[in-house]
């Protein structure tokens, strides 16, 4: 049974999706990079999504977001599959794009693990052996000094988009926002923090490489590999899907967060035994977003309308 979770106004995720079976459709090349960019703007516009930073690799995307009106699986579905139809029209390519595992949806509950999960991302191409430093990946991607204050402009991509549909305006514009835990007078101050972090994890990247006697494969390799050949690095299988994150030496959050991930699942299933024994005034806890959203049942704190 799939766990349920909860979906909060408010929170703030570092989400990542990844390509079937690690091809390298989203190579580095400007026609990806601009649609990738472009659907995320509209994707976010249209559902009040804020976005604090994003990197796409060639097999994989990683995105820290906050959803401000609890819409989360509405903006994921609407975005993945605009990002998938461009895709297979830009490559040419028959089939699914997305891996047929879940989408990665991971709550960052502290300043801690937003300052860390951001660089992560950052220093993902490092990591991956692709390049030396974050800002000489040539794909789409965010950099430390746009954190809370960039805003990117792309036109709108010439393939799959019809441009006599509003929906897909001529330009489109993606503000980078401060996550909600920053405030704006500290906001150097988080900058800072995240440019620390990706140092220290670009230098454990760095020693990683050294240590396995392997360098770095270059913006321009990576910008020319073909699209259609897969990744044949070793990438570890892991069975854990994490729901939250507080980064590091953070027990009493930590604990926090589990007993209230505990306390929201336990409610969750006592409300669905109920509706399941037919009882339809069964309350669900607050942030229940499919049962709520499909089947119309209560939610602690919502009042029904319509």
């Amino acid at each position: 049974m799939t766990q349920p979770r909860e979906i909060a106004p408010g929170a703030t995720y570092l989400i990542t999706r990844r390509v079937l079976r690690r091809h390298l459709l989203f190579r580095p090349d400007p026609a990806i990079t601009q649609f990738l960019v472009y659907a995320l703007a509209v994707s976010t516009r249209r559902y009040g999504i804020e976005v604090h930073a994003f990197c796409a690799m060639s097999t994989h995307l990683h995105i820290v977001v906050t959803d401000v009106n609890g819409v989360l699986p509405r903006f994921l579905q609407f975005f993945h599959r605009i990002a998938a139809l461009g895709t297979k029209v830009l490559r040419q390519w028959e089939g699914p794009v997305w891996d047929h595992q879940a989408t990665s949806v991971v709550r960052l509950l502290t300043r801690a693990a937003v300052v860390e999960k951001i660089a992560y991302v950052l220093a993902n191409p490092v990591a991956a052996g692709l390049v030396r430093h974050a800002c000489e990946w040539p794909g789409a991607k965010v950099d430390v000094g746009e954190l809370g204050r960039g805003v990117l402009r792309v036109a709108r991509p010439t393939v799959y988009l019809d441009p006599e549909n509003p929906r897909w305006p001529e330009e489109a514009t993606l503000p980078l926002a401060l996550p909600p835990v920053i405030q704006q007078d500290s906001a150097e101050g988080f900058r800072r923090a995240v440019a620390a972090e990706l140092e220290r994890q670009e230098e454990q990247a760095h020693a990683e490489a050294q240590r396995q006697g392997l360098g770095f494969l270059g913006a321009d390799r990576a910008s020319e590999v073909s699209p259609y050949e897969r990744a044949t690095s070793f990438e570890a299988v892991s069975d854990r899907n994490p729901t939250f994150a507080v980064g590091r030496e953070q027990g009493d959050a930590l604990r926090m967060a589990r007993a209230a991930v505990r306390a929201f699942r336990s409610s969750y299933r006592a409300a669905l035994d109920r509706w399941r024994a037919g009882i339809r005034s069964a309350e669900f806890p607050l942030g229940t977003w499919w049962m709520h959203t499909f089947h119309g049942a209560s939610v602690s704190g919502v009042v029904l309308t319509g």
